[in-house]
């Protein structure tokens, strides 16, 4: 299969380039990613986010190559490593056979990682794909009989890729060859055992990191009608998790922190930002909006980093054309800077819920989606909204500084920040710095925080009792994994009839592969506790009121008395 050469620069698309504003690049970075914050928040990297399932026009019908979610966090068994997830193919109901979910063989799948904060990637890992047919001409099943290995003979379809790594100099190393991609599971009767499968499926790299690249449950959580006014208007439709049941395509990665640190010192220099892209063999774009990037023949045609930020705030001119820039141009598109700086999210809250939207400009959002927070992190009026130092790279001793560095969409990770014992939901809204938005860890729960952020909680120190309850989704509907990849194996189950279940759990890998080194960095302090952004609910709670609620599950549809409780209270 074709690969060209990764780079990290991008032509600008030519109907944003003609918006540009001679604002300074600072202000206009900025927006693009404070809008990201929240539910508007998330729109910098427009067509790029994560939590961007169908988010744009173009790559709605292209689905191979829709990034879904992108989640970056110290490893929690592992602490000398961090995984890098980024997902595919949005809404995979299990039973989509007879070809289910392969990977595109024209595309590149890639992850970047910005270590000295000018918004340009420093490493990009790519993966490309190659399809294997054991019989095409005179059969059409995805498998014959009863699949035990990944080589197993009745296997009829199956993928390999080979994992590139392309470096700041432009020199590519390969770091696994023509390894097996776990296969879509096709059910019980033809995948007995998947969780073997999924373990097999795990790979070493050359550098001393993990991979692997198959199918899983889709791990983010939430209530899609948001969209049918903000949950009905009164927040009736809110707390059914839209994508409990459905897959997704996973490709993961856990990597020495040394290796991600800019000039290999992740002591000096703990601060990343990441972001996935899809880049597709020109000849067959099927998503490429005029003007998005051409490298060596391949076309950005989908990008993400923070959750959400094309859905609910990239309008929806500009979203296809948004997908195809890399985080260094998000400040040149002055529509959606204008959108960060006044979120279009916290005018409807008030208009529908009669909660007062946070004064703009929103500096806060600024720093958080723009910069990161640190104290040098200035919004474009000059002033720091959230004075502590967490996870920009302009805490990197080698990393810019001032003027030189550039604002942009990017999910940053300060990896010297050690995995939270008891991780909350809330993350750094609630206290604890390992979670969003200084990565983003699988539990995340990045609709309400960003809900929270968007209504200020951030620059207040206080979460907005009326939105307590969010969305009403906190958790995921399968329990994640204890160690690499951490998602949960993929759902066997047909989505519209719930029946069916989740495939046995994974047994703990024993794959021959080395582990990745665990020591690569000494340890650096974590923010303290008290100067994080720290967002307390009233410590007063109401009566539980009960509901009977029609709940569907992956298993069964029933009724269930439930006590719901009106106000929450936010604990560590």
């Amino acid at each position: 299969m074709s690969r060209g050469r990764i780079k990290s620069r991008v032509a600008q698309p030519r109907d944003l380039c003609a918006t540009r504003s001679p604002v300074r690049k600072v202000i206009a970075t900025g927006t693009g990613l404070a809008l990201a914050a929240g539910m508007s928040t998330w729109l910098v990297s427009g067509v790029s986010n994560a939590s961007s399932h169908r988010e744009a026009p173009l790559t709605a019908g292209d689905p191979r190559v829709d990034n879904t979610d992108v989640y970056v966090f110290v490893s929690p068994d592992k602490s000398g490593t961090v995984t890098l997830i980024s997902n595919w193919i949005p809404f995979e109901e299990p039973n989509g056979g007879p070809n289910f979910y392969p990977f595109a063989t024209d595309a590149q799948y890639n992850i970047n990682v910005d270590s000295n904060g000018d918004g340009k990637a420093d490493l990009v890992y790519t993966w490309t794909f190659t399809d294997h047919y054991r019989d095409d001409s005179g059969q059409f099943l995805y498998n014959t009989g009863p699949v035990k290995t990944l080589d197993d003979p009745n296997l009829n379809f199956y993928q390999t890729y080979n994992l590139d790594l392309t470096d700041s100099a432009g020199k590519i190393s390969n770091l696994v060859k023509d390894a097996i991609a776990a296969p879509s599971n096709v059910g019980a009767a033809s995948m007995p055992d998947y969780g073997s499968l999924r373990n097999a499926a795990i790979k070493a790299t050359t550098d001393g990191g993990l991979t692997f690249a198959g199918q899983a449950d889709d791990p983010f959580f939430l209530d899609l009608r948001v969209f049918d006014l903000l949950y009905g208007a009164n927040l009736k439709e809110a707390g059914h998790d839209t994508l409990s049941g459905y897959n997704v395509n996973t490709i993961a990665l856990q990597v020495p922190k040394a290796n991600l640190a800019l000039k290999g010192d992740a002591v000096a220099n703990p601060v990343i930002g990441v972001w996935s892209t899809t880049t597709r063999k020109g000849a067959s774009v099927t998503s490429a909006s005029p003007g998005a990037s051409v490298v060596n023949g391949f076309v950005q045609v989908s990008r993400l980093g923070n959750p959400l930020v094309n859905e609910v705030v990239v309008p929806l001119k500009y979203k296809d054309a948004f997908n195809g820039l890399t985080p260094d141009k998000d400040h040149t598109v002055q529509p959606v800077v204008d959108k960060v700086l006044a979120p279009i999210v916290p005018a409807l809250i008030q208009k529908i819920y009669n909660v007062p939207a946070p004064v703009t400009p929103r500096n806060d959002l600024f720093e958080i989606f723009l910069t990161g927070i640190c104290k040098a992190c200035k919004a474009p009026d000059g002033t720091v909204a959230i004075p502590i130092d967490l996870n920009s790279q302009m805490l990197n001793r080698d990393g810019l500084k001032g003027a030189d560095f550039v604002p942009a969409e990017e999910m940053r990770l300060n990896m010297s920040v050690a995995p939270a014992a008891t991780p909350n939901r809330l993350g750094v809204l609630a206290n604890d710095t390992a979670g969003f938005p200084n990565g983003r860890r699988l539990t995340d729960d990045v609709v309400d925080i960003e809900l929270q952020a968007l209504e200020g909680a951030a620059q207040s120190g206080k979460l907005v009792d009326a939105l307590a309850a969010g969305d009403g989704v906190n958790t995921n509907d399968v329990a994640f994994g204890a160690s690499f990849p951490y998602v949960a194996l993929p759902n066997t189950a047909a989505v519209n009839q719930a029946a069916g279940s989740a495939a046995p759990a994974a047994a703990p890998p024993t794959t021959s592969a080395a582990a990745p080194p665990t020591t690569s960095a000494a340890p650096v302090t974590a923010p303290p506790a008290g100067a994080a952004v720290v967002a307390t609910s009233s410590s007063r709670t109401r009566k539980p009121v009960v509901k009977h609620v029609v709940r569907r599950t992956k298993r069964s549809t029933r009724i269930v008395v439930r006590h719901v409780t009106t106000r929450q209270r936010i604990t560590k």
